[in-house]
Protein backbone atom coordinates (compact mmCIF):
# COMPACT_ATOMS: atom_id res chain seq x y z
CA UNK A 1 0.00 0.00 0.00
CA UNK A 2 0.93 3.67 -1.19
CA UNK A 3 4.34 1.41 -2.65
CA UNK A 4 4.38 2.13 -6.59
CA UNK A 5 7.09 1.11 -8.82
CA UNK A 6 7.80 2.62 -12.10
CA UNK A 7 10.41 0.98 -14.25
CA UNK A 8 12.82 3.34 -16.46
CA UNK A 9 15.21 1.67 -18.88
CA UNK A 10 18.82 2.20 -17.97
CA UNK A 11 18.12 3.50 -14.72
CA UNK A 12 19.53 2.17 -11.77
CA UNK A 13 17.09 1.03 -9.15
CA UNK A 14 16.28 2.99 -5.90
CA UNK A 15 13.68 3.54 -3.71
CA UNK A 16 12.34 7.11 -3.88
CA UNK A 17 10.34 8.60 -0.10
CA UNK A 18 8.30 11.30 -1.24
CA UNK A 19 6.26 13.10 0.91
CA UNK A 20 2.70 14.14 0.73
CA UNK A 21 2.97 17.03 -0.83
CA UNK A 22 5.51 14.97 -3.55
CA UNK A 23 8.46 16.19 -2.26
CA UNK A 24 11.50 14.08 -2.05
CA UNK A 25 12.57 13.24 0.91
CA UNK A 26 15.03 10.18 0.39
CA UNK A 27 16.67 8.27 -2.02
CA UNK A 28 18.05 4.69 -1.20
CA UNK A 29 19.94 2.92 -3.69
CA UNK A 30 18.39 -0.66 -4.68
CA UNK A 31 21.14 -2.22 -6.92
CA UNK A 32 22.85 -4.46 -4.45
CA UNK A 33 20.02 -5.64 -2.72
CA UNK A 34 18.43 -8.99 -3.09
CA UNK A 35 14.52 -9.69 -3.35
CA UNK A 36 14.71 -10.47 0.41
CA UNK A 37 16.63 -7.25 1.54
CA UNK A 38 14.08 -4.90 -0.43
CA UNK A 39 11.15 -6.36 0.81
CA UNK A 40 12.31 -6.50 4.44
CA UNK A 41 13.78 -2.52 4.10
CA UNK A 42 10.07 -1.79 3.21
CA UNK A 43 8.49 -3.64 5.54
CA UNK A 44 11.19 -2.17 8.20
CA UNK A 45 9.99 1.53 6.57
CA UNK A 46 6.52 0.85 7.73
CA UNK A 47 4.78 0.19 4.50
CA UNK A 48 1.61 -2.22 4.82
CA UNK A 49 1.73 -5.27 2.75
CA UNK A 50 -1.79 -6.21 1.21
CA UNK A 51 -2.78 -10.21 1.72
CA UNK A 52 -4.28 -9.67 -1.84
CA UNK A 53 -4.39 -7.19 -3.96
CA UNK A 54 -8.18 -6.02 -3.77
CA UNK A 55 -7.79 -6.41 0.20
CA UNK A 56 -8.77 -3.18 1.96
CA UNK A 57 -6.32 -1.09 3.88
CA UNK A 58 -6.81 -1.20 7.77
CA UNK A 59 -7.40 2.55 8.77
CA UNK A 60 -4.50 3.01 10.59
CA UNK A 61 -1.94 2.14 7.63
CA UNK A 62 -3.99 4.63 4.57
CA UNK A 63 -1.58 6.75 5.09
CA UNK A 64 1.51 4.34 5.88
CA UNK A 65 4.60 5.08 6.28
CA UNK A 66 4.20 8.45 6.16
CA UNK A 67 6.73 10.22 8.59
CA UNK A 68 4.96 13.49 10.19
CA UNK A 69 5.95 16.81 9.15
CA UNK A 70 7.79 18.54 11.21
CA UNK A 71 6.15 22.02 12.80
CA UNK A 72 8.25 24.79 12.67
CA UNK A 73 7.60 27.17 15.23
CA UNK A 74 8.81 30.73 14.64
CA UNK A 75 12.06 31.65 16.72
CA UNK A 76 11.08 32.94 20.00
CA UNK A 77 11.51 36.30 20.86
CA UNK A 78 13.21 37.66 23.86
CA UNK A 79 10.92 39.42 26.60
CA UNK A 80 11.35 42.93 27.93
CA UNK A 81 13.92 41.24 30.54
CA UNK A 82 15.89 40.24 28.00
CA UNK A 83 15.06 36.39 29.09
CA UNK A 84 13.59 33.76 26.14
CA UNK A 85 9.86 32.59 26.80
CA UNK A 86 9.50 28.81 28.28
CA UNK A 87 9.51 26.79 25.64
CA UNK A 88 6.05 24.35 25.50
CA UNK A 89 5.40 20.82 26.59
CA UNK A 90 5.95 18.45 24.21
CA UNK A 91 2.02 17.56 24.24
CA UNK A 92 0.79 21.15 24.19
CA UNK A 93 0.70 22.77 20.70
CA UNK A 94 1.27 26.53 20.32
CA UNK A 95 -1.49 27.55 18.37
CA UNK A 96 -3.93 26.13 20.73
Amino acid sequence: HNLEMKHLPGADPELVLLSHQYEELERIPLSDMTREEINQLVQELGFYRKETPDAPVPEEFQFAPAKPLPTLLPPQAPTIDGKTPPKHDKEEHPDL
